[in-house]
């Protein structure tokens, strides 16, 4: 009853927020940042767990084929947050116009989240800078000047060895004006200020991811040289050998199999971070000067329509890989910093979309995750980690990769968006066995610390009470159903705990009534039985 009554009261605030003509910029309807946390209407921290939904077919017309029942499943797993995909070339197919049936499909798919508790933030994905090399900008945006564009042996290699691709970056950070006189950047932030208006005071839309791994263009071909080079160092420094000459270490990059076996070589973190610290001062000038001030002019313009919604900023490509961020948080109209701001680290190892994908250096991926916990403290921001995974395999090890990065983000306490879904994605082992998994998705109070122990089953949460929280602290419990009250240990006990049961399978929620006064607060239980077999996902 507890639980119930809180879910209505949530559901009329949003009611109210949704129809408020006079919104202010301390609006308590809509999700905040203060400090390192997410905040929710009722004051409590968030824990952010989801998945990428996004289409870059433009066949599909930029829209995921799933329909309504992939959000009522998305709840019975537990996800609270959608990180949904918009595309340029989808949104603005001439220049300065808006495609109003394809914001409309947007519309359905924030209202089908809204329906099932689900928060939203938008993405305006790119990769490979536009439609005419993958997906992201019109062409009428993509500024090649003629150049050739070249595929290497992952795709992901078009950015280092793409002139066409570079040079379209160039004349992005350059704002050099499209065919009606306009700068590209400027477009870029008209569009998004259309965007900002239109969700302006939607509650479900947590706020807006600027761009996804935005690129440097022709600057990055200093990048391998760096990287290859001091690779070349320390291989001297360590083995005492003659190093690869630059031909030979320039034919191991562009193979794919020599290039993994290069990879064994820096899978620890000393060596590792030698050779990604290598590109840090030419990554962080582009970050300092073109980056932040394109995120700047972002900012202000979706400022001019909305005070009440979430900027993502997501660092550089290369800083995917473990290299340090410069990015700093942007600044309101009064040039004070804008507390509403997010760092929206991606982290990949170097075998992402390679046949090795199962088999990443855990040194490395541990470093990577380092470099993110330290910039997002330096910024004193939250991070959502935006993309991860992006796994392609069925096997058992796949299984233990998974529950790695899983790991580190308990560690961290990382609100993230798994890379990405896809329509057989339950018949993964890794996704039911570590995706799929218990959490905190929203404390009355803070959190101090959670953990899942997939091998025991044991569930463990920690978190302070202040005692001026009216509103239950929520636990995701993926096999609720196999639970009782009594497999609840609260230390102290509860006053009352609620179970709220999916419509489909055997997920649902716990809500643990607030305290009255400060207080330190764990829950413990064991989902034993069914960690020794797979998680029923129906």
């Amino acid at each position: 009853m507890f639980a119930r009554f809180s879910m209505i009261l949530f559901i009329a605030v949003l009611s109210f927020a949704c129809n408020s003509t006079n919104l202010q910029r301390n609006d308590k309807s809509f999700v905040q940042v203060e400090g390192h946390k997410f905040v929710d209407s009722e004051g409590r921290q968030i824990l952010f767990s989801g998945i990428n939904f996004i289409s870059k077919n433009p066949q599909e017309n930029y829209i995921p084929l799933q329909g309504k029942e992939t959000f009522k499943q998305f709840k019975t797993w537990g996800f609270n947050c959608i990180r949904l995909g918009i595309i340029w070339d989808g949104l603005e197919p001439e220049p300065g116009k808006y495609n109003e049936e394809y914001l409309k499909e947007i519309d359905k798919r924030i209202q089908w989240a809204a329906e099932n508790d689900i928060y939203v933030f938008l993405d305006m994905h790119q990769d490979l800078y536009g439609a005419k090399y993958s997906d992201g900008a019109p062409d009428w945006a993509t500024l090649d000047e003629g150049k050739d564009h070249y595929r290497g042996a992952v795709w992901s290699d078009s950015y280092l060895i793409s002139p066409a691709v570079q040079t379209a970056f160039d004349n992005f950070w350059l704002n050099t004006p499209a065919s009606d006189g306009v700068g590209i950047q400027d477009h870029y932030a008209e569009l998004w200020k259309h965007i900002a208006k239109r969700y302006a005071k939607n509650t479900t839309v947590i706020g807006y991811d600027i761009m996804n791994e935005p690129f440097m263009g022709s600057s990055a071909q200093q990048v391998m040289p760096l990287m290859l080079g001091t690779y070349a160092q320390v291989y001297v420094e360590e083995t005492g050998m003659m190093p690869p000459s630059e031909e030979e270490l320039g034919a191991m990059w562009a193979d794919e199999a020599s290039r993994l076996k290069a990879l064994e070589f820096i899978a620890t973190k000393d060596r590792y971070s030698r050779v990604v610290d290598a590109v840090y001062e030419l990554s962080a000038d582009f970050e300092r000067t073109q980056l932040q001030s394109m995120y700047q002019k972002v900012a202000d313009a979706i400022r001019s329509v909305d005070m009440y919604h979430i900027l993502f900023f997501n660092h550089n490509y290369f800083v995917n890989t473990g290299v340090s961020t410069a990015l700093e948080a942007t600044t309101l109209s009064d040039g004070s910093r804008d507390p509403n701001v997010v760092y929206a680290a991606h982290g990949y190892d170097l075998v992402v979309d390679t046949k090795e994908v199962e088999n990443p250096s855990y040194e490395r991926v541990e470093f990577i995750f380092e470099r993110i916990e330290e910039s997002g403290k330096r910024m004193n921001m939250p991070v959502m980690v935006g993309e991860w995974g992006a796994f392609h395999g069925k096997s058992q090890k796949m299984i233990e990769t998974a529950r790695h990065l899983v790991d580190l983000f308990e560690d961290y306490k990382f609100s993230n968006t798994y890379w990405a879904y896809y329509g057989d994605i339950a018949d993964y082992p890794y996704f039911q066995n570590a995706i799929i998994r218990p959490y905190p998705q929203y404390i009355s109070g803070d959190l101090i610390e959670y953990d899942y122990d997939f091998e025991s089953g044991e569930f463990t949460c920690i978190w302070e009470e202040k005692g001026n929280s009216k509103a239950p602290t929520v636990i995701h419990i993926p096999n609720l159903k196999d639970l009782s009250q009594n497999d609840i240990v609260m230390s102290p006990p509860a006053e009352q705990i609620v179970f709220e049961y999916c419509d489909t399978g055997h997920g649902g929620k716990i809500f643990i009534s607030p305290v009255k006064e400060p207080l330190k607060r764990k829950l413990s239980l064991s989902l034993k039985e069914k960690a020794e077999e797979e998680i029923s996902i129906k």
